[in-house]
């Protein structure tokens, strides 16, 4: 098996570093366009290998899209984070035309990959991913659900003090601070719904912490986090390398799926050796699919930038 991380920053380099110790792939290469940068931490991390015990081989390159050749998967985090003073439409400008260039390079050497997309905004750009790459639906894929669905399930574990493993919770819609959904209705704490645990001003705290993790996190270290959303691919690349169905929310482009049509919206869906297999219909209350609906007119909003480029 070979993966490849393209973008060599904290989150690629995270992913990357949590997939070899995995051992998820027997190869695994890092490429990034600053010169250097992609072959120091591959190196950093092959000299932890004596320490952890892998055998997965990393390779670090600058923009060598040849050594990502026959590539399982491939996961995007190109671009760059919103800046003060940019706005929306001129950063979807700016990441649309690398992310599309990846894509480009990629499918030039490894056509019938998997791709993954963590660039931001995650949900706008996994949709140009899949209408420009001529790639099957199941085969792309926005990582933000899972990031999004394991911050939940840690405020959920920090207000019923137990482990984030004992809970299944999901997040749906849009990878934003306004356009994610916590389905806290039907969340669980070993199979028992945690709204018996829980009074309404906590389900709401829950839900609003939940929705602006990021935002806290970025508040709290001047930039935007990399340990979960690089452990978060590294999940649904081992869901998908080990065949092993797990049901990970995830970015997918929906056809009628929730209600949606021509729009990539974060939905439950297992996530096999094909990519994403079946997306799994939760069932949304009237008030859940409003808020759905809500998501995607947003987040739809942001795709009609794609067409001024």
């Amino acid at each position: 098996m070979k993966v490849t991380v393209i973008g060599a920053g904290a989150v690629g380099a995270t992913c990357a570093d949590n997939i070899a110790r995995k051992e998820l792939c027997n190869e695994l290469i890092l490429l990034d366009i600053k010169e250097g940068v992609a072959e120091g931490k591959s190196i950093d991390m092959m000299q932890t290998a004596a320490l952890l015990g892998f055998d997965t081989k990393i390779k670090g390159v600058t923009n060598d899209y040849a050594a990502t050749a026959n590539s399982d998967v491939v996961v995007i985090t190109s671009g760059l984070p919103r800046k003060p003073g940019m706005t929306r439409e001129e950063l979807i400008g700016v990441n649309a035309g690398i992310v599309k260039s990846v894509t480009e390079n990629i499918l030039k050497y490894s056509p019938n990959t998997i791709i993954i997309v963590v660039s931001n905004p995650m949900d706008t750009m996994n949709y140009l991913t899949y209408k420009t790459s001529g790639l099957a639906k199941n085969k792309v894929l926005g990582m933000g659900g899972a990031l999004d669905s394991a911050r939940f399930r840690y405020y959920l574990s920090q207000a019923l003090q137990c482990s984030p493993a004992d809970l299944n919770a999901v997040v749906i819609g849009g990878h934003g601070d306004t356009t994610m959904i916590p389905l806290i209705k039907h969340a669980t704490w070993n199979s028992t719904p945690v709204t018996h645990f829980l009074t309404e001003e906590q389900q709401a705290k829950i839900v609003a912490d939940t929705m602006v993790g990021g935002a806290t996190l970025t508040k709290l270290i001047g930039t935007s986090a990399w340990y979960a959303p690089g452990a978060g691919v590294a999940s649904m690349v081992e869901s998908i390398l080990r065949d092993e169905k797990k049901l990970i929310s995830s970015g997918v482009y929906l056809e009628g799926e929730y209600g949606q049509q021509d729009i990539s919206l974060v939905v439950p869906v297992v996530l096999g050796k094909n990519g994403w297999e079946k997306i799994v219909d939760f069932k949304l209350s009237a008030t859940e699919q409003a808020a759905f609906n809500k998501s995607a007119d947003a987040v739809r909003n942001m795709n009609d930038v794609l067409k001024t480029l």
